[in-house]
């Protein structure tokens, strides 16, 4: 009988965290702008392997040498590993060139297309059916 009492708050309880994680996944054209294309050259401060998106942050220098961090996401994890991406792809403090789309709120946020890697190669960073402009030579299979 205890149980039949506490159905209705498990359920709220287990809705309310399926909420979060629905929140947590967007579309492209919710956060990010795309007539605005960024380019963004920095060190790898931490790479963050979630899902849905996995997080790059990188520490960029501007014009006048002072120093941001900006998050730039990327596509699920096992799409990134599918399309080359290891965990050592982007070690702490490697130079990395990150080509993508800047937030809507002018946050230091971008949604990333591409990222050349310290190793000279360059992988698509992004999820194909996102929403975000296509690029030619995109390998997201679009």
């Amino acid at each position: 009988m205890q149980t039949m009492k506490l159905a209705p708050l498990i359920l709220v309880v287990v809705l309310c965290f399926d909420a979060g994680a629905a929140l947590a996944h967007h579309a492209f054209s919710a956060e990010f702008d795309a007539s605005k294309p960024v380019t963004l050259e920095g060190t790898v401060a931490k790479m963050e392997w979630l899902n849905p998106h996995a997080w790059l942050w990188i520490d960029v220098t501007d014009a006048e040498g002072k120093v941001q961090q900006w998050g730039v996401e990327f596509g699920p994890p096992n799409a990134l590993f599918r399309r080359g991406w290891r965990k050592s792809s982007v070690p702490f403090g490697a130079q990395v060139t990150v080509t993508g789309y800047l937030a809507k709120d002018g946050r230091p946020v971008a949604n990333a297309n591409r990222v050349r890697l310290p190793d000279g190669r360059t992988l698509f960073a992004g999820s194909s059916g996102t929403g975000a402009p296509y690029v030619e030579g995109d390998s997201a299979g679009r």
